[in-house]
């Protein structure tokens, strides 16, 4: 969300200086593409900082966003690094978003059984256990399979996600989610 709010105050500050063509340089592949309309957002929280970006961005004549991999991206670093040490004259400069969280997300109405009958996380933990993929799986799914299996952890017969703060969630089944609802 930090990233979002960061380019919605760089659009600001250009709309302000009134800059009528602008190029986007962001190391952000994500942010970019659901900016861009090419990426789904999963996470509802985002939603509200995409959709304010979207109307900021109809406000340029010409806008081009261009992806540079971090590694790549001295510019954009040394740009942050230099706007982090500047105070904005105006305190009030950043409009505070209002989210809204809902008591009860869409995706916890409505459960679907994995058509296989196998929980969602069956492939990962396999290949965890065993080092082994599902029978005819292409190279790019077998690629998928060892890149998600990075962030998570087995233990007996439970598995568990990593999250970002290194903490661990708890993978279950269809019935367990059943269950957790009720």
């Amino acid at each position: 969300m930090a990233e979002y709010e960061a380019f919605i105050l760089d659009l600001k500050m250009a709309i302000d200086m009134n800059v009528y063509e602008l190029l986007v340089i962001g190391d952000s592949d994500l942010l970019i593409h659901q900016v861009q309309r090419e990426s789904v957002i999963k996470n509802p929280r985002i939603t509200p900082y995409v959709q304010l970006i979207q109307q900021l961005c109809k406000r340029f004549r010409k806008i081009e966003f261009r992806h540079t991999p971090k590694m790549q991206n001295d510019l954009e670093n040394a740009l942050a690094t230099n706007a982090s040490m500047i105070k904005h004259p105006d305190t009030n400069y950043i409009d505070s978003l209002d989210i809204e969280v809902k008591k009860r997300h869409v995706h916890c109405s409505h459960v679907e059984v994995e058509p296989d009958g196998l929980p969602w996380y069956f492939d990962i933990k396999k290949y965890l256990e065993t080092g082994t993929y599902p029978e005819n799986e292409t190279f790019n799914q077998r690629k998928s399979i060892r890149r998600r299996a990075h962030n998570f952890f087995s233990s007996g017969e439970i598995l568990y996600m990593r999250t970002l703060d290194l903490g661990l969630l708890k993978c279950v089944d269809v019935i367990d989610v059943v269950k957790l609802l009720e």
